[in-house]
């Protein structure tokens, strides 16, 4: 039996309580940076436990330190675990008897799974800690749907007070991956996230004297094209963005040509090389496009989190955890980045470290067609494959201290 395989078999017993607290969480969901319910709920598992609890002035997260009790323990290192809280602002159709209570919010994104498992990890090695040569802190995070919690709770400090982490890990549930297996990958593993609005002005009319307006609605249909054109001609097919236009307003009735047309949509990037090359790119073609035609551009582009990039070392670590605990057929080495966006990006800018997948997917699936994905109404996970992410997280953090 490996040093970590133990691991496995405790978080087994741990399982029960950890379903227990997620379904808690998953029934009254919160938006945002202060989830009292949330985070009362975290507390509350944590009451008795010999560790330290610092809250900061932005958020209601928490960072919860458990130090060794070996005599050097304290001058020993430091890896932070991160897990997320928040849910969506989205209604839940899923039938579950735990479904939300609260109407147009769900759990979609597995956050109640994340929290769930990082509390029982702090239980886990509470039970191990005369073994711990360090310090681990559990971050527990808000506002990772679009709100920066975890920029935040750094800029407050709570991240990087003394002792500083000298690593950071974090696991994101995935329905579509196989239950209990552990994907990842080095370099960048999620994309960029940036919003962009473009408003068209031109001069109403009537439809039937186009000649009299300056329309500009086929504007827009252009600068549309010119986008996708961008996309296939101007951006390297090996460092790719993925630009969508996903919103066009414009009008009022079927016979007035109006003033102004407004388009939305997103970005998404692997690397700041590219993701600065579709910003001059998007810049250029829609003041050209709009120039050309007599119009004007006014052009808003909202930067997001930036590209979530894995520390090849500590991927090469993290994998060899996952193997021994698991067996080397439960790790995959994913070929590419995911293009969703994370805001544990910013903790990966300030530390070394790694963000994996763990795979939930539900019983009765043999791949993932068909399994309803992260941010559907329908999203269900595999409960079982917690145990899992609890003992992840403990393998990592005992292994890395012990190094």
């Amino acid at each position: 039996m490996s040093d970590v395989h133990r691991f496995l078999d405790e978080a087994r017993g741990l399982l029960p309580a950890a379903v227990a607290l997620r379904r808690r969480i998953h029934a009254k969901p919160e938006l945002g940076l202060h989830l009292p319910l949330t985070t009362e709920a975290v507390l509350d598992e944590l009451r008795g436990l010999e560790v330290d609890i610092a809250r900061g002035p932005s958020t209601s997260g928490l960072v919860v330190s458990l130090s060794g009790t070996r005599a050097r323990a304290r001058q020993g290192r430091t890896i932070l675990l991160r897990g997320d809280m928040d849910a969506l602002p989205m209604p839940e159709e899923t039938g579950l008897d735990y479904a939300s209570e609260i109407p147009g919010r769900m759990h979609a994104c597995g956050h109640d799974a994340h929290t769930a498992m990082l509390v029982q990890a702090v239980h886990l090695l509470h039970r191990h800690r005369d073994e711990l040569a360090g310090t681990v802190k559990f971050m527990f995070q808000p506002g990772e749907e679009g709100h920066g919690g975890a920029r935040l709770m750094l800029a407050d400090g709570l991240i990087e007070a003394d002792p500083r982490p000298n690593a950071a890990f974090a696991l994101h549930i995935w329905p579509g991956v196989k239950a209990g297996a552990i994907l990842g990958r080095p370099g960048p593993m999620m994309a960029s996230a940036d919003t962009w609005a473009i408003t068209i002005k031109g001069r109403g009319g009537h439809a039937s004297m186009p000649q009299d307006a300056i329309d500009p609605i086929p504007v827009a249909f252009e600068i549309g094209l010119a986008l996708q054109a961008l996309v296939t001609r101007r951006i390297d097919v090996f460092d790719p963005v993925v630009l969508t236009c996903t919103k066009l307003t414009a009008g009022t009735t079927y016979n007035v040509i109006p003033e102004t047309a407004e388009m939305l949509g997103t970005l998404r990037s692997t690397s700041e090389e590219a993701r600065e090359r579709a910003h001059d790119g998007i810049r250029r073609i829609a003041s050209h496009i709009a120039a050309a035609h007599l119009c004007e551009a006014d052009l808003r582009i909202r930067r997001g989190y930036p590209v979530t990039v894995n520390d090849a070392e500590f991927v090469d670590f993290a994998r060899c955890v996952a193997s021994d605990l698991l067996g080397v057929d439960n790790y995959i080495d994913r070929p590419a980045p995911i293009m969703g966006a994370e805001d544990f990006s910013y903790v990966l800018q300030r530390l070394p470290g790694c963000l994996m997948f763990l795979g939930v997917m539900p019983d009765g699936h043999d791949g993932h067609a068909h399994v309803a994905p992260c941010h559907s109404n329908r999203m269900i996970l595999n409960e079982d494959c917690m145990a899992v992410g609890i003992a992840m997280h403990a393998a990592v953090a005992h292994r890395f201290l012990a190094g």
